[in-house]
């Protein structure tokens, strides 16, 4: 195929890259016409680094190499091109003039498509003479490593165009997944879960942002904590997904920002972009809790108090023993309130950490801080690590799992994209151990509605109520993976 790239930034060069090394003939044009040059020799090194490290053929780089063709305007004649992949900055009436020059050039049957991570790609549509022939392709940087690529119709696009854009990703050795024309496509949106309720522990004070990263990594096996991730990608950046994707879809609780960012952003935290974020050059070093046993008692009954027994011993009796409480979409101070429990020597446990190295103790305000240095020790005891975070219901990780889980339910509830797609696509471009579906069965269904159900009720926070999706796989015993019933194949 012959694609033509309009744009040689850092996506444009990625792209054409990615199309060349897949066999394709890739014309690159752009504004500034010796940007197309240097384009041409930045991928070339990449192709010469590749050579030197094995990962390519000397004859193999070369072909590559032979497949990028410079033009010398964007809007060259070329009755061969049967693809444009537009790379131009994020700006309607940019991307409206380029493509109107484009069809008065270029054949009706050429496809084309907008890298656009923003703007809604119907509106680009609806600026051509032939809206039909438009649809987004939206990858992720770099391209070349980042194998997954968001195909978007718009509500005009061609019925088979997103099928061939498909196909085309997928022979070219990228996932491809359809989803719909809506604020943040799939990803960004998906990626909303984690750093919105991020926002809100830190506004509700919970901990430090490095001890919330700690806890996101080791509890929930993040490869990334939220506030490192937002210091890579800039602060900036972050605040304005989360502002137009909470305006887009009508301030949706479930979206709702934080009152934090745009001070931060005002500032100039922006994160390494910057100099300076939420960390400096690197996140401060965590001082090891010294694990020293102590009496212990563990108050409440069921499965996560029973977990719980069976990972520390008990002094049943001690009138003097530090008392341990699960909770689950709770807070320690109603445990200590409904079970009669002493307040100074009572502490919450956040069942989900147990299995994993780091395990996280709740404070409440009436915690004596010695005994609170003996539980944390008592705590340590079988884990590596331990997070000593306040009072707050569902303690960290659990509102976390909560918001990425509820926030990938409802994209599928509202079929903007597979579950199957919803999965790859975050587990890919973001990084989770996991796609978000995923990591809700990992805690299941029926545990995950009583989480939520509890969140919702102890805060009153609309964010925290169970999308239908959840709540009907829970009833019938379902995966969240589960796809809704198709309704075409009814009689």
């Amino acid at each position: 195929m012959r694609i033509r790239v309009i744009g040689t930034g850092v996506m444009g060069r990625g792209i054409a890259q990615w199309a060349a090394t897949a066999g394709h003939t890739v014309e690159l044009a752009d504004a500034r016409h010796e940007a197309v040059g240097e384009a041409i020799e930045f991928v070339g090194r990449l192709l010469d680094r590749a050579v030197t490290k094995g990962r390519m053929a000397e004859a193999e780089a070369d072909a590559v190499r032979a497949r990028l063709v410079p033009l010398d305007a964007v809007s060259a004649p070329g009755d061969d091109v049967e693809l444009v992949i537009e790379a131009v900055r994020e700006d309607l009436p940019t991307k409206a003039e380029l493509f109107a020059a484009l069809e008065k050039v270029l054949p009706s049957s050429t496809i084309f498509a907008t890298n656009t991570s923003s703007i809604p790609v119907t509106r680009i549509a609806a600026t051509l003479a032939d809206p039909a022939r438009l649809a987004g392709l939206h990858f992720f940087n770099p391209v070349p490593l980042m194998k997954i690529v968001e195909v978007v119709p718009g509500a005009a696009t061609r019925p088979e165009l997103p099928g061939v854009l498909a196909e085309l990703v997928r022979a070219s050795g990228h996932r491809a997944v359809v989803v719909a024309d809506t604020p943040g496509f799939l990803v960004n949106h998906a990626g909303r879960g984690l750093v919105t309720e991020a926002f809100a522990l830190l506004e509700d004070s919970v901990a430090e942002p490095v001890v919330l990263d700690r806890i996101a990594r080791d509890v929930l096996g993040l490869r990334m904590g939220p506030f490192e991730l937002m210091d890579l990608t800039g602060l900036d950046v972050t605040a304005a997904v989360i502002d137009s994707i909470w305006t887009g879809f009508r301030h949706s609780d479930r979206l709702r920002p934080s009152f934090l960012t745009p001070n931060r952003v005002a500032a100039g935290l922006l994160g390494r972009k910057s100099g300076g974020g939420f960390y400096g050059a690197e996140p401060p070093a965590e001082s090891p809790v010294p694990a020293v046993g102590c009496p212990l008692w563990i108050a409440g009954t069921g499965p996560d108090a029973d977990a719980l027994r069976a990972a520390l011993p008990e002094s049943p009796g001690d009138p003097d023993a530090v008392v341990l409480v699960p909770t689950w979409g709770t807070t320690v101070s109603a445990a200590i309130a409904a079970q009669g429990l002493p307040a100074a020597r009572t502490f919450g446990v956040d069942p989900l950490s147990l299995p994993t190295r780091r395990r996280v103790l709740a404070v409440t305000p009436a915690s004596d801080p010695a005994v609170v240095r003996a539980a944390a020790g008592a705590l340590a005891v079988g884990a590596e690590a331990v997070s000593v975070v306040r009072d707050t219901p569902g303690s960290v990780a659990q509102r976390l799992i909560a918001s990425i889980v509820s926030v990938a339910t409802s994209i599928a509830e509202r079929s903007l994209a597979t579950p199957e797609d919803i999965d790859q696509a975050v587990t890919i471009a973001l990084g989770y151990p996991a796609g978000p579906l995923a990591m809700g069965d990992r805690v299941g269904a029926e545990r995950l509605l009583e989480l939520q159900e509890n969140l919702h009720e102890s805060t009153g926070d609309p964010r925290y109520r169970p999308t239908r999706w959840l709540r009907e796989r829970a009833e019938l015993g379902l995966s969240l993976t589960t796809p809704a019933y198709p309704l075409e194949s009814t009689p």
